[in-house]
């Protein structure tokens, strides 16, 4: 257990590999309680979204849900997260822990008819994720006449499971198939070992940080306070395709992110890829082309599935084609590296 964003979390259950590959090839079940849940309710809370958040709340119908962003005044990230539209005047927010109170705190400056609530501890969330998570779900909902089938990709339906309504949004942060579950706090543990009870048959095993990190790494997925930061615009972290700039309503950060999209950033991220062999990359390595140091490491591992480490790079535009040579520094040390694809994994 380590701390994280004032919460005690697992790094591991029966280890890091072993979970890492249950959820390529079976499932995987994550504890996410820490991640904040805000919801947005009242007649203005479309409106107070829509002045707020990078990609439009208004293309979402009632139980679809998408990643968006909310930025700061330069375009920077100040959290990234998914939202989704439960009704006509009712969102969920889901955000990172580290960013909750301040989260909450800019939201609640709207005042127009709009209530957010949403307080640390309060509620419970675990993400199944994983090739079987499907045939995991289906056994979960059984018997639930009022919801029987799955939710789409990117939509969010309520089930009831053992004995208690909970929220399934079918998203995650492996690259896999999956879903992520929302409930009330004191719902949390008898939820949990009903889950990982009725997906031991099927490979299921509980997976704590240390395979999360590698697994939404090897899927290209950014870290917040890593990969994404004040500092770090979409842009220049590869995602600006969330940022939504063809409606014609103003929000934080548009000014900024629009000039980016049109002039270039003066940073890109890149995916890198080590030699099997050689020390992995990590957060803030430097690295290299040449003599010239062009940017840090934002995220680095080595990669269970590709056997060779991995990682995402902030560095001076233009980016370098895939296959070029590059370099990282290790306690004084240069170590071999290519340019590659930030979807380590590929489509998946």
């Amino acid at each position: 257990m380590i701390p994280f964003a004032g919460w005690n979390l697992p790094v591991e259950y029966s280890g890091l590999l072993a979970e890492h590959k249950a959820t390529r090839q079976a499932a995987g079940l994550f504890d996410i309680s820490h991640m904040g849940q805000i919801r947005a309710t009242g007649p203005g809370a479309l409106a107070a979204l829509e002045v707020l958040l990078a990609n439009d709340p208004a293309k979402l119908k009632d139980g679809e849900g998408h990643y968006t962003f909310l930025l700061n005044d330069q375009g920077g990230v100040i959290d990234d997260l998914f939202l989704y539209r439960l009704g006509p005047s009712d969102f969920l927010l889901v955000v990172n822990a580290s960013r909750h109170v301040e989260d909450l705190a800019l939201l609640s400056k709207q005042k127009s008819n709009v209530s957010f609530v949403g307080s640390p501890g309060s509620t419970a969330g675990m993400a199944l994720q994983g090739p079987r998570a499907p045939a995991i779900l289906s056994k979960l909902i059984q018997g639930d006449l009022s919801n029987p089938s799955l939710p789409p990709r990117n939509h969010i339906r309520q089930y009831t499971i053992a004995g208690h309504l909970v929220l399934v949004g079918a998203t995650g942060y492996t690259g896999e198939e999956g879903y992520e579950f929302f409930m009330e706090r004191k719902a949390g543990p008898k939820i949990w070992d009903h889950i990982l009870a009725t997906g031991k048959s099927e490979g299921l095993l509980p997976c704590g940080l240390g395979a999360r990190d590698s697994l939404r790494l090897e899927a290209g997925f950014p870290l917040n306070g890593q990969d994404l930061s004040p500092e770090i615009t979409p842009v220049e972290a590869g995602l600006g395709f969330f940022v939504d700039l063809t409606r014609p309503r103003p929000f934080l950060g548009r000014t900024a992110v629009e000039t980016q999209k049109k002039s270039g950033a003066p940073r890109v991220c890149i995916g890198i890829k080590g030699v099997t062999g050689q020390p992995p990359p990590r957060h803030d390595y430097p690295v290299f082309r040449g003599d010239q140091r062009i940017g840090v490491i934002t995220s680095g591992v080595p990669s269970p599935t590709l056997g060779h480490g991995i990682a995402l790079a902030l560095i001076t535009a233009p980016a370098p084609p895939c296959g070029q040579d590059l370099e990282f520094e290790v306690r004084g040390r240069r170590v071999p590296a290519k340019v590659c694809h930030r979807k380590f994994l590929g489509k998946r």
